[in-house]
């Protein structure tokens, strides 16, 4: 085996009879990457992964704190464009957009938040209750999951929305009861695939109860998974959240939420305002990229099947 990590067949001693000008070296590439190689990717994984979680972080407490600033207004600085004293710009109203932005991002990712963890709660239940309950709960909670996977969210989010009288709470139950199915399936799958395990197999004949089995080794095979798809609900439901308040299914207009700034800003893009759309948009996508990166990054440090990249 060769240093730079390959496996080298024949060289220079170990030539056939004759064969002295013409030297036959076979490489095949190892299966891993070099120790070195692998320590600067899980490096710079876990780099990225923490930058993603400190930004996000610092915009919901600088939304947070920015709540009240932002809904003051100055009726002597309206519709101002961008600049140094106003970054995004003043709305209508004199509003400091770049603050209202903070704001309305931190209450979209609150409520992305909570229901996020709320949904991801219902999934591994029923993903539990579906691969550990038996065939006629498993055939219960498959057909649930494909009853729900089969209506658009959009549409049976603004129904609950609408019926539980919008508002946060109603976003936020909206949200969490129509975002499990994926990640249900995902938590059924892989515990299904730990019960015909081989060393789950073998705990059950040393005669470990259910109990055991489950914290000791089904909980560790599926966790991985499980906070990946946690995070990875978070961007669906900012997302959501965001369509429906912006249709006025959601949040209410007097609190800052980014789809109550782009519903107001579609009035005054005619008039040339084009800062009031622009901006809240590009802020949200970024703050969705944002929680992709963390999830992508953090199953690439934790997913066994990554862990030698």
């Amino acid at each position: 085996m060769a240093d730079n990590g390959t496996f080298t067949c024949g060289g220079a001693g170990a030539q056939a009879p004759g064969m002295q000008d013409a030297p036959v070296v076979q490489t095949t590439t190892a299966f891993h990457a070099p120790r070195a190689e692998r320590s600067r990717n899980r490096l710079r994984t876990l780099v990225v992964l923490v930058a993603s979680v400190a930004l996000l972080a610092a915009i919901v407490i600088s939304g947070v704190l920015a709540t009240d600033a932002a809904m003051q207004t100055d009726f002597s600085a309206k519709n101002l464009a961008p600049s140094f004293a106003h970054l995004f710009g003043t709305d209508w109203m004199g509003r400091d957009m770049f603050l209202r932005t903070l704001a309305g991002l931190s209450t979209s990712v609150l409520v992305g938040l909570l229901a996020a963890g709320a949904s991801s709660l219902v999934a591994l239940v029923l993903g539990a209750a579906a691969a550990l309950g038996g065939k006629k709960v498993d055939a219960a909670v498959t057909w649930l999951i494909d009853l729900m996977m089969g209506v658009p969210h959009i549409v049976l989010l603004i129904l609950i929305s609408f019926a539980l009288g919008k508002g946060f709470w109603g976003v936020a139950i909206g949200v969490a009861l129509t975002h499990w199915p994926s990640l249900a399936r995902v938590v059924r799958a892989e515990i299904l695939q730990c019960r015909q395990s081989t060393f789950v197999e073998v705990a059950r004949k040393l005669g470990k109860s259910r109990a055991n089995i489950a914290v000791r080794h089904m909980l560790p095979y599926v966790l991985p998974q499980f906070l990946v798809g946690l995070i990875l609900l978070f961007p669906h439901a900012i997302l959501h959240e965001a369509a429906i308040t912006f249709l006025g299914f959601g949040l209410p207009p007097e609190q800052p939420a980014i789809g109550v700034i782009l519903s107001e800003s579609m009035g005054y893009l005619s008039a040339g305002m084009w800062w009031l759309a622009v901006f809240p948009g590009l802020a949200l996508i970024a703050t969705v990229l944002l929680f992709d990166a963390a999830g992508s990054n953090l199953r690439r440090l934790i997913d066994p099947h990554s862990s030698q990249d």
